[in-house]
């Protein structure tokens, strides 16, 4: 943990602020947007494409704010190098992994697995749409994507359920407040 003095905007209840409106914001409506996308599914026709160009459209936006965004959200701040994350992954099993105030770098590892399966998703069914349609070779890749980003999904959830019973922190609340415990 780092000295108080180091953490800023520290509040009475002893929280500090990590993710800024946008994350929160994109991180909500990235959610809605995919599982309304999945859930239309073919049959979706204008509105499954439409928020699909959604998905698109937000996560073009969370990689320029991984470059140009708050503390947190920059991708500097949380990305591992292998050898960071096969020691995190070694402390994890031995049962004593550091908290981290952003993402831990397995948490980065599976943002960014998360944000190249939904590009795929989104670039497959963008070919569907236009260049490929009919083809059953982009439609399997692009129902594989999709699978593939829903999988990712369940194992993002159980991570947040696992990392806030080891740390003893609500990590869905801090998606909705933007503070964790200092």
């Amino acid at each position: 943990m780092k000295p108080a003095a180091v953490i800023t905007g520290t509040d009475a209840g002893g929280t500090v602020p990590v993710w800024d409106p946008l994350v929160r914001i994109f991180h909500w409506t990235l959610v809605a947007a995919f599982f309304s996308a999945y859930m239309l599914g073919d049959d979706g026709g204008t509105v499954h494409q439409a928020l699909g160009y959604g998905v698109l459209g937000l996560v073009a936006f969370r990689l320029l704010w991984g470059v140009f965004g708050t503390r947190y959200a920059r991708f500097s701040s949380f990305v591992p190098t292998p050898g960071k994350l096969v020691a995190y992954l070694k402390d994890l099993v031995a049962r004593r992994e550091a908290r981290h105030l952003g993402h831990n770098p397995a948490g980065a590892v599976m943002i960014l697995a998360l944000l190249l399966m939904l590009i795929g998703t989104g670039t497959t069914g963008w070919l569907l749409s236009d260049l490929y349609w009919g083809s059953e070779r982009v439609e399997d890749l692009h129902e594989a994507f999709a699978n593939g980003a829903l999988v990712l999904v369940g194992l993002h959830v159980a991570g947040v359920v696992f990392s806030s019973l080891r740390h003893h922190e609500n990590l869905v609340r801090a998606m909705f407040t933007g503070r964790k415990r200092a």
